[in-house]
């Protein structure tokens, strides 16, 4: 295994080789992988804050811009002596400026309200998970801060009119405030149009299954350049202390790398993450094995754990299978009963774990500036992600002849491309679907067809 800093920067993507398979990693003092600080993704997962930035800077905008109609009304009467002209623009002007104001409103409440039911009906159709799409959608948070800062913007630009109709004693009229205005306006409505064609996509399974791949593939490339070890797990020596959680309950979100490396170092200590991403922690569960040096408090080490109600992408390796499984396993209840989509999941499993074909299992290990390794992080081995894969669509699909046959293909394909160490847990696979589907078929020959490899299910 080659050891990374958590503070080392983003690099490029990961190469291919001739055969199309990943290219090794390059040498460790070449190696790059993003920035593994959480803020970003906390930032991403959040809906509040481009809203709140937006509206801080429609509120500058206002500010700027009826400083300037001041400026300009005041140089027009100063030329002329008179601002007829002016006064004409301005009853125009207010009322469009008006209608944009008390409009706006009401088309954001409106169109997301909307837009929210019909994520709701779509959540149901696949996954609750799936919503975290739209939550992370850069366009849906763009639509809704622009939206937002155009109804801020015309609401301040109102408090500054000037109601007299004395030309003689006019000390403002929203010439520069209407024109920014309807350009507010216009990006809205073009914001719109994105964000409903962004929208219905995403009320389409195929796109939903996409992104949701595209997010797993750059988890795998993220840790795949981290290199964990392919060799034995390290134990902590029988000395070590074992912390337990001090704090809320709930998913381990994602961890602090570096601020864990920091504080190991601090204390001369290397430390062990007990749980996994993804796992529910409560108060008494052990978090870390400290070896060597002082323990820290357990405090230190809670204020480093992001503790959740959801699991998310970042730093989980497991969760997209799970997304996709969970879209799979939806799909094959009588409810739904849509086999078809199940198929299209099981293509993208199919990828995810051709990805994962060569790669090497074991543990993270995080050194600190000197050199020393300072963190341990356990990830899911092959046995785990096979089983997560597999299980509960061969469990639900062994009736559906055309899950069987895209399942068996997927297998079928696997093993000739893993390595002999890695079959175990594939012919296991293989059996159990056999099995099954001998349980489910009862005549030969329709257990046969079942069975027979199939890229596209049936067609």
């Amino acid at each position: 295994m080659t050891d990374r800093q958590p503070s080392e920067p983003s690099g490029p993507t990961e190469p291919s080789g001739p055969s199309g398979r990943p290219a090794p990693p390059p040498p460790p003092g070449r190696l790059r992988h993003r920035p593994l600080s959480p803020l970003r993704e906390h930032l991403r997962e959040s809906f509040w804050v481009a809203p709140l930035v937006t509206c801080v800077l429609a509120v500058l905008l206002a500010l700027g811009t009826s400083w300037i109609d001041s400026e300009v009304v005041h140089e027009e009467i100063s030329e002329t002596g008179s601002a007829e002209g002016l006064l004409s623009f301005a009853s125009g002007a207010k009322a469009v400026v008006s209608t944009v104001s008390s409009a706006m409103l009401t088309f954001i409440g409106v169109v997301f309200s909307i837009s929210l039911v019909a994520l709701q009906m779509a959540a149901s159709q696949m996954s609750p998970r799936v919503l975290r799409l739209y939550v992370r959608s850069r366009i849906t948070k763009a639509t809704f801060s622009t939206c937002l800062a155009t109804f801020l913007f015309t609401l301040l630009v109102q408090l500054g009119y000037d109601d007299t109709t004395d030309p003689t004693k006019v000390t403002t009229v929203p010439v520069v405030s209407t024109l920014v205005a309807v350009v507010l306006v216009l990006l809205s409505l073009g914001l719109f149009v994105l964000y409903v064609q962004s929208t219905m996509r995403l009320l389409r399974v195929p796109h939903v299954i996409d992104r949701v791949t595209r997010e797993s593939v750059a988890v795998l490339t993220t840790y795949r350049w981290m290199a964990p070890e392919a060799g034995p797990r390290l134990e902590p020596p029988t000395d070590a202390v074992t912390l337990l959680h001090q704090g809320n309950s709930g998913v381990l979100r994602d961890v602090s790398l570096g601020r864990l490396v920091r504080i190991a170092r601090k204390h001369g200590a290397v430390l062990h993450l007990v749980p996994r991403i993804g796992d529910f922690i409560a108060p008494g569960t052990p978090t870390v094995v400290v070896s060597g040096g002082t323990p820290p408090r357990p405090g230190r080490i809670a204020g480093a754990l992001n503790i959740g109600v959801d699991r998310t992408m970042h730093q989980d390796l497991s969760f997209g299978f799970r997304q996709l499984v969970d879209i799979a396993i939806r799909a094959l209840s009588p409810a739904v009963n849509d086999p078809t989509t199940a198929v299209q999941a099981v293509d993208r499993i199919h990828q995810l774990l051709a990805l994962l074909a060569g790669y090497p299992f074991g543990e993270l290990r995080y050194r600190d500036r000197a050199g020393a390794v300072r963190l341990v992080q356990p990830i899911p081995d092959w046995q785990c992600t096979v089983d997560l894969a597999f299980t509960e669509i061969r469990i639900c699909g062994a009736g559906q002849p055309q899950v069987s046959r895209r399942l068996t293909a997927a297998m079928d394909d696997l093993l000739r491309i893993t390595p002999d160490e890695r079959r175990p847990p594939l012919l296991a696979q293989r059996d159990l679907l056999e099995r099954a589907v001998a349980a489910e078929v009862a005549e030969a020959d329709n257990r046969a067809f079942a069975l027979t490899p199939d890229r596209q299910g049936i067609g």
